[in-house]
């Protein structure tokens, strides 16, 4: 009787721990389940993280060939000699420079035409005056426009000379530019400017007339260097698109020489970006 009593203690004691042991391991099962739901989870949203930044890749990689055809569309205009095994951030810093070059260039230098729209009436060159009959040297460019036609400063300056006159040249302006070039503008009926005015490309500085030994009214516009006049047809044609042109068409200037000073008066302006890397690897050093 206590043997069987000792057994039935027994096996209900296995029963109990076995239960036991089973609801513990449905508790882990329980538990493994959702750690593995979460894992689940966690893998979807890395597997859409990694989906997005290989989309952003491919967008990146599309914009960066798209900027390096843009670039290499600049570099022919602007007739860079590209080296297509150079980094991108030095073929930019190239253009950058050759396309501020340019644009200071054009900013400081007489170019395009004073009046809007205007026939070209007389050109540079010997011959007879209208009015005297003399053979001499015709040192400007005329246009045919009428009174009151509004002139326009063709590069940044400053006024030198505002003259009124009913004599020579009549009314009478002359700018002074960089690099010891001046531009003039006589037989104007009214100025828009005064002596020391600072005037930017593109600004009005008078009106054109009549005045002075003229022989109808027209403006008679001049450009000179460090004083010896230049024919202004070549800087009247001159722009960014044939940048180069005036280089062929004046060679009484030495251009090498001024394009390499403005260039490193860019150079010095510019923050370019193989610059800004070299402070950034010495400021983390």
């Amino acid at each position: 009787m206590a043997a069987a009593v000792t057994v039935s203690l027994v096996t209900l004691g296995s029963i109990f721990y076995l239960m036991n042991e089973v609801d513990f391991a449905k508790i882990k099962q329980e538990e493994l389940e959702k750690r593995s739901y979460s894992l689940n989870e966690e893998l979807d949203e890395l597997k859409d993280l990694k989906d997005e930044l290989e989309h952003d890749l491919g967008e990146r990689e599309s914009r960066l060939t798209l900027v390096s055809d843009r670039l290499g569309e600049l570099e022919n205009l602007l007739g860079v000699n590209a080296d297509g095994e150079a980094p991108l951030e030095a073929r930019l810093d190239v253009a950058a420079i050759n396309s501020a070059v340019r644009v200071a260039v054009l900013e400081s230098l007489p170019n395009g035409a004073p009046v809007k729209n205007a026939r070209q009436s007389s050109q540079y060159g010997k011959r007879k005056h209208p009015v005297t009959g003399k053979v001499r040297l015709h040192a400007g460019l005329d246009f045919a426009v009428n009174i009151g036609t509004p002139i326009y400063a063709p590069a940044d300056g400053v006024v030198e000379t505002v003259r009124p006159s009913n004599k020579g040249s009549g009314n009478f302006i002359r700018l002074q530019h960089s690099f010891g070039f001046t531009s003039s503008y006589s037989h104007l009926k009214k100025f828009a400017v005064r002596s020391g005015d600072f005037v930017n490309k593109g600004d009005l500085i008078g009106y054109s007339g009549n005045s002075g030994l003229s022989s109808g009214p027209h403006l008679h516009y001049e450009i000179r260097f460090v004083g010896r006049p230049l024919n202004p047809r070549p800087f009247v044609d001159w722009g960014m698109d044939n940048f180069e042109h005036i280089f062929e068409k004046e060679r009484k200037i030495k251009w090498v020489s001024l394009i390499n000073k403005v260039e490193q008066r860019v150079s010095t302006q510019l923050q370019l970006s193989s610059q800004r890397a070299v402070t950034s690897q010495e400021s983390s050093s």
